[in-house]
């Protein structure tokens, strides 16, 4: 087998660790920080100390928070604008993914020509962007540790994955503190976002030694702590665990991408406007389903992470406990909507099916879907 791992980005975690952002960029040679967040991250007082850490750095810094969720072309036109006149030489990502996507997409943007759907695909990127650093403040998306920065064609309505090394950050902190005022349904959609980054990452066709080690240290994780962490939120140990896992799970995906949850949770998310995670997570255990014939090993071993009891069953049998498991954790923490919820109908069905035909992800799922195989998952999470 002949493989690759990269990994460029400095990761620098551990309880109070934000607090330590503005001596990281200095270390790094910055001098105007351009800082990238969301409404709610500033008005929840999670830049505070950041800020505070910039101004005893001695680093002039510009705050912009005109983020949305599932963030679209025209918004990264917008930002990439304002990064260009403010003048900064470093973009800092405080946030979730839309908040780092975002970041990232703003520093590749003001050094490459064009529009950001220019460049979707892998590889595409011209010219190297802006540093970035990243600061998440949730546990699901892994974005400050991955190549993608996902947007949403203003136009098309359709997601525009764009995938390049020179996107990954050149520093992720990790604070743990940060994502202790995440509500509880937040927690649970990110946390399952996290898990399906893992699950798809360790059964397909991409998996490799490196990415297969990490993507059960993310699930074991997941399985232990996601519960924990939506039940009270202010359990530190568990907020850790769900943040490093979001993270390694991430470190695994990056080098082998993902699968058909992705394939066709991405458009269901543009058209419906269901947030990421969840959409995530109501496709996960219908896809896991289907998927069981193509790698049953794998889903075993993912079951038994669970403590769910395969010693001595037929490898099948086994296979479809990890699908129970995370049925059952899935109604723990309260995700018991379906894509019906959204607006979803049958009409949609086949537009969807189709959309989701188109992404990189459906080659490396460890089973070949039909337009019919995916249609009839749909109905089964609607």
């Amino acid at each position: 087998m002949l493989g690759v791992y990269k990994l460029p980005t400095e990761l620098f975690f551990g309880c109070g660790a934000s607090r330590h952002t503005g001596e990281k960029l200095k270390e790094l040679g910055a001098s105007k920080v351009f800082v990238v967040c969301d409404p709610g991250v500033k008005q929840a007082g999670l830049l505070k100390g950041i800020t505070t850490s910039l101004k005893e750095a001695g680093l002039e810094f510009t705050v912009y928070e005109d983020i949305k969720p599932e963030p679209t072309s025209d918004i990264i036109e917008v930002g990439t604008e304002y990064l260009r006149k403010s003048g900064c030489d470093v973009v800092l990502g405080v946030g979730g993914g839309s908040a780092l996507d975002c970041a990232k997409a703003f520093a590749a943007m003001v050094t490459n020509e064009g529009r950001i759907t220019d460049y979707t695909g892998v590889g595409k990127l011209k010219n190297k962007p802006l540093p970035v650093v990243a600061v998440p403040t949730t546990a699901g998306t892994g974005s400050e540790i991955t190549m993608f920065t996902v947007i949403t064609d203003a136009q098309t309505k359709m997601k525009a994955p764009v995938g390049s090394y020179m996107l990954m950050p050149v520093l992720a902190i990790l604070d743990p503190e940060l994502t202790v005022g995440l509500p509880p349904h937040l927690t649970a959609s990110t946390g399952m976002d996290a898990l399906t980054h893992a699950v798809e990452s360790y059964v397909n066709v991409n998996s490799h030694y490196i990415s297969e080690a990490l993507a059960l240290q993310a699930i074991k994780l997941i399985a232990r702590s996601l519960r924990k962490a939506v039940a009270r939120g202010t359990n530190l140990q568990a907020r850790e665990d769900m943040l490093m896992a979001s993270t390694i799970a991430a470190l695994a995906f990056n080098s082998t991408r993902l699968g058909l949850v992705h394939a066709m949770s991405q458009p269901a998310g543009a058209h419906f406007g269901i947030p990421h995670g969840l959409s995530n997570a109501i496709l996960l255990p219908h896809v896991m389903e289907y998927n069981l014939m193509g790698n049953p090993e794998k889903f075993a071993e993912i079951a038994a992470l669970f403590g769910e009891p395969t010693g001595g069953l037929p490898v099948m049998e086994a296979a479809a406990r990890s699908v129970k498991a995370v049925k059952e954790l899935m109604a723990d923490i309260g995700i018991v909507e379906g894509l019906g919820a959204f607006g979803v109908r049958e009409e949609h069905l086949g537009m969807l099916a189709d959309e989701a035909l188109t992404s990189g992800n459906v080659p490396l799922n460890p089973r070949q879907p039909s337009k019919g195989d995916i249609i009839e998952i749909y109905k089964k999470a609607l």
